[in-house]
């Protein structure tokens, strides 16, 4: 019986103060099994980006508490939370944010030497080949289509061996073909190596790989579909979208 890689209880954000106090997330309670792909979805504003930057450490809630494998990142200090965020956390964003000196295989052990580590080049070649790149280890990112990119990307973040991997819009600046084969590379990963995923994205078809999608608006858990194709997800944020404030 799985168990759960993240625990989100009475998570609340808020931004400024007194007249000025906008809510992004309003006592959200959501679990994240292990070796599970979540997609989290909602109307702008309805407070998915803020959901996954506090899930993930990278930012801090207001009150509430979240927990990443039995460890509650609420109560680390910055420099623990830092190194939690290094060893058990990977991320994934829609921009690429590859260093355009650095070779692949470079960009990839980049976490390894900034964690003070000689990674060793057959650990990086393993974890692209892992992401289909095997042949394009010395390629440089502009020699590297925009999908090539992004798997690039994706190796960096896994060379860890990350807890939980979160991903902020990752096919969002990739077309539908080269969208489609990273998503199946992270259902892949869920399915055969039990990595768990959290993606925010606003694309129905890009979340239609997940086991699930969450819901949220204005800042509140607004259901959920289980196994569900793009039609429905599209229709259940159709109905988010036109109800009233």
């Amino acid at each position: 019986m799985a168990h759960d890689a993240i625990q989100l209880r009475d998570l609340s954000r808020v931004y400024g103060a007194g007249d000025q106090a906008v809510t992004a997330l309003d006592r959200v309670s959501l679990d994240f099994p292990q070796g599970t792909f979540t997609a989290v979805m909602g109307p702008s504003g309805s407070g998915k980006s803020t959901l996954l930057h506090c899930a993930a450490g990278l930012d801090r809630p207001t009150s509430g508490t979240v927990t990443i494998g039995g460890t509650d990142l609420t109560g680390l200090g910055e420099t623990r939370l830092t190194l939690l965020r290094r060893d058990r956390i990977g991320f994934v964003f829609q921009a690429f944010n590859l260093l355009p000196a650095l070779t692949a295989e470079q960009n990839v052990a980049l976490p390894l030497r900034l964690a003070g580590r000689r990674p060793a080049k057959a650990e990086v070649r393993e974890v692209l080949a892992r992401v289909g790149l095997g042949d394009r280890a010395r390629h440089r990112p502009t020699e590297l289509s925009g999908g090539q990119q992004q798997r690039v990307a994706l190796a960096r973040a896994l060379i860890t061996r990350p807890e939980v991997l979160f991903g902020d819009e990752p096919t969002g600046a990739l077309d539908s073909t080269t969208g489609r084969e990273v998503l199946t590379l992270l259902r892949t990963m869920v399915d055969t190596e039990r990595q768990t995923v959290v993606m925010v994205t606003h694309d129905p078809v890009a979340a239609s790989y997940a086991d699930r999608v969450v819901f949220l608006a204005d800042g509140r858990p607004s259901g959920e579909l289980t196994g569900a194709g793009a039609q429905d997800i599209a229709a259940h944020m159709t109905q988010l979208e036109a109800a009233p404030c």
